[in-house]
């Protein structure tokens, strides 16, 4: 009867952790710190597709998080790109990368982060400025789902989805 009740007990305990740990908001600081890795696919209205994997390494120092993103490319081509993203408030942060033309501003309700920012994908003598709106979504099973639309002139002229996995 006493092993019963203690695996009763138990038993209960875990769901509350589990239900506890996929209930809690989305933090930048708390999925990103440490390792993660990532899949992910780019598509444009030009018939360009490329696919990539990144692996992501994030330190949190208490008020900035720096995230650096390993990218490979399905053709072999590699890149790499470093947020840091600085908390301003309650789900809110300020984020600076090197290929951002300024900062974004990125706002967590829930599960859910929104953000968008303006990019250069070309070079400084042949810039080609394009602005992403990012939507990263927080799933039960701890994959967070990136999908974001590419716009120009405000026309949509790519879209890219990337899940990340700890």
């Amino acid at each position: 009867m006493k092993k019963g009740l203690v695996s009763l007990m138990m038993g209960l305990s875990m769901v509350t952790m589990t239900q506890t740990a996929e209930a809690a908001d989305l933090a930048l600081e708390r999925y990103f710190a440490g390792k993660t890795t990532a899949t992910g696919a780019f598509s444009a209205i030009n018939g360009l597709k490329r696919e990539f994997t990144v692996d992501l390494t994030g330190r949190w120092d208490g008020k900035t998080l720096v995230l650096r993103e390993d990218f490979v490319f399905s053709d072999g081509q590699k890149n790499t790109k470093t947020w840091r993203f600085t908390k301003t408030g309650e789900g809110r942060y300020t984020g600076t990368r090197e290929d951002l033309i300024g900062t974004t501003d990125v706002v967590i309700e829930g599960k859910v982060a929104r953000f968008n920012y303006l990019v250069n994908l070309g070079t400084e003598a042949k810039p080609n400025k394009v602005r992403f709106f990012d939507k990263m979504v927080l799933e039960p099973g701890g994959k967070l789902v990136n999908t974001a639309l590419v716009t120009k002139y405000l026309l949509p002229v790519a879209k890219t989805r990337v899940v990340f996995s700890r």
